[in-house]
């Protein structure tokens, strides 16, 4: 079928190319340094193209919800368009209903990589806790397909934990997300814990990264944390994070020079701290992250009535050795964890999960830097992509379990009632690694 012969528009033509390409993720190429398409992948867009192509449809790309301050009563609904949306909108209902509500949206214009996008948010307010809604997308006279949405009811939850996600080549990514997903069907929210994509500046990564997590995303919120890979450009250096700080719009921190850096969540019985570990990577843009991170952290946990308390960051808190290479460098603290851990002492975290080493390891709980069931539990949650380090880490003298060697990609997850908060990590087979309970009575 002819294109012009069917008056298919530039706008139609090019949304149709961007669609089969983020739906292509599957033969996307990625080399560290390198971006291109798969000749399967442009001749499938160009043939595919060809063929007629339904009006009236909607520009819309990675629909998703983001986690709001207090998931009971909100959600953050964003998107991405090709083109200027100045009509956007979110309309939503309760399940069932036929009430119509809506919300303004956001036209933000973003150049980055090349590539100029229009990111569009809109702020779900005024939600009734445990309810079960369905929201769309739109611009003008079009709309999206219906997606569905349920608030928290304040009790117990499950949520999925995914490790750091960066590849050379997404697929493995995009499987072990469905996998997840499939087998917890009942999960309330997911978090990603940094190093979502290999290379910050990428665009083509980014899209790959979505595709991954496409009709998990939209139906449930993610949580995202800011890793060291987000902030490197196309030439691998140091850059402020700017395609993560504008694609993901998080709860305020009250910092609106950092907004998107780091912020606190609740979510059933647990208050939830995202922290910034990219001090090295942001000091030469925006110094003293740590002095206002802690007067935040200290501010925010201070106010908070939780029972519970968990901590996501991306770096981990231990330093491990090499296990085959040559090198002084010896299993002990981090910086990382010297600044944080006496802060957690202090303010009675319960649980602290990391990332960045690409390796599972549960640790005794550490209190004063020592064994001691006083402290919080902590994990080193693993890897959701390729990117693995084969025999590269020795043991640390903190390690209770560690997964089987030479490891593959994991997921976890984290469930919790009133007196049990229960961790898992399990393999892209669904068999378990490991599984670890705290209880508590008050």
């Amino acid at each position: 079928m002819n294109i012009e012969n069917n008056k298919l528009s530039r706008r139609k033509f090019v949304k149709l190319m961007s669609g089969i390409l983020v739906g292509a993720a599957g033969v996307y190429t990625f080399i560290p340094g390198v971006r291109s398409w798969s000749e399967q992948a442009v001749q499938s867009a160009k043939t595919i193209a060809g063929h007629y192509l339904p009006m009236g449809d909607m520009d819309a790309v990675a629909v998703r919800q983001i986690i709001t301050k207090d998931s009971a009563v909100s959600r953050t609904i964003m998107w991405q368009s090709d083109f200027p949306e100045k009509a956007a909108v979110v309309e939503y209902r309760t399940k069932g209903e036929e009430a119509l509500k809506s919300s303004t949206a956001t036209d933000e214009e973003f150049s980055d990589d090349k590539t100029t996008t229009y990111i569009h948010v809109a702020e779900l307010d005024n939600l009734n806790p445990g309810e079960e809604y369905e929201y769309r997308v739109g611009d003008d006279n079009k709309r999206s397909d219906w997606h569905g949405l349920k608030t928290d009811a304040g009790l117990a939850f499950k949520a999925l934990i995914f490790p750091d996600s960066q590849s050379s080549d997404y697929s493995d990514w995009k499987n072990l997300a469905k996998f997840a997903q499939k087998a917890n069907p009942d999960a309330a929210f997911f978090v990603n814990m940094g190093d979502l994509v290999d290379n910050g500046e990428d665009h083509t990564q980014w899209r790959a990264w979505f595709d991954g997590v496409a009709g998990m995303i939209d139906t449930i919120p993610l949580v995202p944390l800011l890793g060291n890979h987000e902030t490197y450009n196309l030439d691998w250096k140091v850059r402020m994070p700017e395609a993560y700080l504008h694609l993901f719009s998080l709860p305020p921190n009250g910092f609106p020079e950092r907004q998107n850096q780091f912020y606190s969540f609740d979510y059933g019985l647990v208050h939830f701290i995202v922290l910034n570990t990219q001090f090295d990577e942001m000091e030469q843009f925006q110094p003293g992250l740590f002095e206002i991170q802690k007067e935040w952290f200290v501010n925010d946990l201070t106010q908070t009535t939780k029972k519970w308390k968990v901590v996501l960051m991306h770096k981990d808190v231990l330093i491990y050795k090499f296990k085959t290479r040559q090198s002084d460098r010896q299993s002990g603290i981090s910086d990382i964890g010297k600044y944080w851990m006496p802060l957690f002492d202090e303010y009675n975290i319960d649980v602290v999960l990391t990332g960045h080493l690409h390796t599972y390891r549960r640790r005794e709980r550490l209190y004063n830097f020592q064994p001691n069931e006083r402290g919080p539990l902590y994990i080193l949650t693993g890897v959701a992509g390729n990117v693995r380090y084969p025999n590269l880490w020795g043991d640390h003298p903190f390690d209770k379990v560690v997964a089987p060697q030479p490891e593959t990609d994991n997921y976890m997850t984290l469930e919790v009632d009133e007196k049990v908060l229960r961790l898992q990590s399990f393999l892209p087979s669904g068999e378990e690694i490991d599984h670890v309970e705290i209880t508590k009575n008050v």
